[in-house]
């Protein structure tokens, strides 16, 4: 491969990954906004964290992560019912 094809080729993927991380950081901005903003009219922002998170699985892995905590809440005689 010609050698100035291959530079302009490495320059050109590493000023869109930089444009890119750009981008990302100021979205990471933005959702801290969000967060304040809500944790501001009370919501309680670690929660909402799990929220998200769980919202990103899939049923089925959801489901499965729900019923592990639930049996070692119990082992630990935690009963999340009990409560």
């Amino acid at each position: 491969m010609n050698e100035a094809i291959t530079t302009g080729q490495l320059r050109a993927f590493v000023e869109r990954i930089e444009r890119l991380e750009e981008e990302k950081e100021a979205l990471s901005a933005d959702a801290r906004e969000v967060y304040s903003e809500a944790k501001a009219n009370g919501f309680d922002t670690k929660v909402m964290r799990q929220v998200i998170k769980l919202r990103k699985m899939e049923p089925h892995d959801r489901l499965e992560q729900e019923n592990l905590l639930d049996l070692y809440l119990l082992e630990l005689g935690m009963d999340a019912s009990d409560e």
